[in-house]
């Protein structure tokens, strides 16, 4: 039977972290990506809504 080595538990435990990092990573990226496409969308609408004033009061 082998005995415990701290130099593996070491290395599975940064195998791990790794993996943990890329998932974080990975979410947090969708994440911003969609709070940065909801605000253009807001700041399109704005926009828009400024255009039609503009319309109507030059009639």
């Amino acid at each position: 039977m082998d005995s415990f080595r701290i130099g593996d538990a070491i290395f599975q435990l940064l195998n791990l972290g790794f993996l943990l990092l890329i998932i974080v990573l990975i979410v947090s990226f969708f994440r911003s990506y969609i709070k940065r496409r909801n605000q253009l969308d807001s700041l399109e609408k704005k926009i828009d809504d400024i255009n039609e004033q503009i319309k109507k009061g030059n009639n």
